[in-house]
């Protein structure tokens, strides 16, 4: 709670997403906390590319990992966004 005091942390315009296997969170650097709709955040230039892709994978391709609808999502944003690009480093966590 002190970085919200502090003069130059308070302005931080940064985001975090967090999540488990049930739920996924944005933080923001204002400490806020957003839950998406639907279970898919993104964050980013290409974010909205990203998360377009994978609302439609998830709802038409029910064959694909979570794994793969990200990898390809973020593909698909980086095909489309300037500022996004195709070095990805996913990380998957086993239970």
């Amino acid at each position: 709670k002190e970085w919200r005091k502090d003069k130059f942390l308070q302005k931080l315009e940064a985001l975090l997403i967090v999540m488990n296997n049930e739920n996924a969170l944005v933080i923001s650097g204002q400490g806020d906390v957003i839950e998406p709709d639907d279970n898919i955040a993104t964050i980013g230039s290409g974010g909205s590319y990203a998360l377009s892709a994978a609302r439609a994978m998830s709802k038409h391709a029910k064959e694909l990992t979570a794994k793969q609808i990200v990898e390809e999502s973020l593909n698909i944003a980086a095909d489309i966004d300037i500022y996004t690009n195709h070095n990805l480093s996913i990380i998957e966590i086993e239970d």
